[in-house]
């Protein structure tokens, strides 16, 4: 090929960033057509997915936590579809467009950055009964399904109707977790006061919990704050617990108790995407892309030349000694991105790669609009502090001027208006209203 091809899967936190940093670092070379950085995603943006919370919680609109490809990665081709199989050897790629046959694609290196998915566990009921917290779509369904409970409640005569409509489970005490529910808890409690039906202690969340702490990344002193915070609130926090069953969304857990639920959130950790089992490059015991600290493909006989890998997808190791390999979080994912990225840019020029060395400096986490936790450099945060130094981290790192001036427009205006509390659950079947009508009309021979 005459063009050097970067091909890059995935446009998560690694994908996207990659592709922005190479496009203005070899600006010059893309321009005379020397170099192409190609992006393949199934989806037309980017989630910043430490904003789904809050944009299911309502204090950023939906819009504002996703970045459109093709505006933010202009240098970039994008190419929407999925990569359903990557043949290193030949240095092709199968892609699957969302319209029309597969194709193939020849490139000169390639960044495998397809992220993760939820890791689920052969509960029974869980997939027919409980909605995952990894994208804005699941976002937004959790936030409407939870409003319509409510009138639910309200209008219902049956106390077990409502009692199973006001109790909410969440499955998972990391951060998706636990942000999730804070802010959803929080939620609640301004919707609850419209109703005169109903009174705020008929509330019920749970959060079950497999260890024994929530927030493992802020450390134990921390992580039993905000379990004792929680609590405080009414939140009905188990550790050493563990989900069993959910048919038809009555909820068995290990410690004996049980109950009925309508809202099963499910946040218990991720794995590997599965396309990187149609690869023919290593992976690791638990089906991560084998990486070296330089972020190249690690074989049995070396490197793989032309290969690279991070984030959720990878196996890095993590030379901070925090821990034996990198967690799949977006604080690594975006730093590597920016090692993997140079190291792009290095290769180029016959120069040595760089390792990825990430001194750990801490983690805050949210629990709810004016409190939160943090750990960082040492410094214990708790309470309004530490969510303000949340939002600030945040802020800095989602990408591009605009949606920064947009999310903090959301935040401002909360300051001095009322939580949005309205749901729009026709979203998710937009056509019934009118396929009821249409077939309702065609039934009484009403056509033409």
């Amino acid at each position: 090929m005459g063009v050097k091809r970067i091909l890059i899967v995935g446009a998560g936190h690694v994908g996207f960033y990659v592709a922005e940093r190479l496009s203005r670092k070899l600006r010059a070379d893309i321009r005379r057509g020397d170099v192409e950085v190609m992006v393949v995603d199934p989806q037309q943006h980017m989630t910043y997915q430490p904003f789904l919370p809050e944009a299911a919680a309502g204090h950023i609109s939906p819009r504002h936590g996703v970045i459109p490809l093709r505006r933010a990665l202009t240098r970039c081709r994008i190419v929407t579809g999925s990569v359903t199989r990557v043949d290193h050897a030949r240095r092709t790629v199968t892609v699957q467009p969302i319209v029309g046959p597969s194709k193939q694609i020849e490139y000169d290196q390639i960044v495998v950055a397809p992220g993760s998915v939820t890791r689920t566990l052969p509960i029974p009921g869980l997939a027919e009964n409980a909605v995952g917290f990894k994208s804005m779509g699941e976002a937004i369904f959790l936030r409407n399904h939870i409003l319509q409970r409510f009138d639910v409640a309200a209008a219902t005569t049956d106390p077990e109707v409502r009692r199973r409509a006001l109790t909410f489970v969440v499955i998972g005490g990391g951060f998706s977790g636990v942000e999730s529910m804070a802010e959803l808890e929080d939620m609640t409690r301004d919707v609850i006061k419209y109703y005169e039906e109903l009174d705020d202690s008929e509330l019920r969340w749970v959060m079950i919990e497999a260890t024994q702490r929530i927030l493992p990344e802020v450390g134990p002193v921390m992580g039993a704050y905000a379990v004792d915070r929680l609590t405080k609130r009414g939140l009905d926090i188990r550790l050493n617990t563990m989900l069993k069953s959910c048919v038809d969304g009555h909820v068995v857990m290990s410690d004996g108790d049980e109950f009925d639920a309508d809202t099963i959130v499910w946040t218990a950790g991720v794995k590997p995407h599965p396309m990187l089992g149609d690869t023919d490059l290593p992976l690791g015991p638990k089906g991560h892309l084998r990486c070296r600290p330089t972020l190249e493909v690690e074989g049995d006989d070396g490197v793989v030349l032309g290969a690279w890998g991070a984030g959720d997808s990878a196996q890095v190791r993590d030379l901070s000694g925090f821990s034996e390999y990198c967690t799949p979080n977006a604080q690594h994912a975006v730093r590597q991105a920016k090692v993997l990225a140079d190291n792009i840019v290095q290769s180029r020029f016959g120069k040595p790669p760089t390792e990825y060395r990430h001194k750990y400096v801490g983690s805050v986490a949210s629990l709810g609009l004016h409190k939160g936790v943090a750990h960082v450099y040492g410094f214990k945060g708790k309470g309004i502090i530490a969510w303000f130094m949340h939002r600030s981290y945040h802020l800095m790192k989602v990408p591009g001027l605009g949606r920064k001036t947009r999310v903090v427009a959301d935040w401002t205006l909360a300051l001095f208006t009322k939580r949005e509390t309205v749901q729009l659950g026709e979203l998710h079947d937009p056509r019934k209203p009118f396929e009821d009508v249409a077939i309702g009309r065609a039934s009484d021979g009403e056509v033409g």
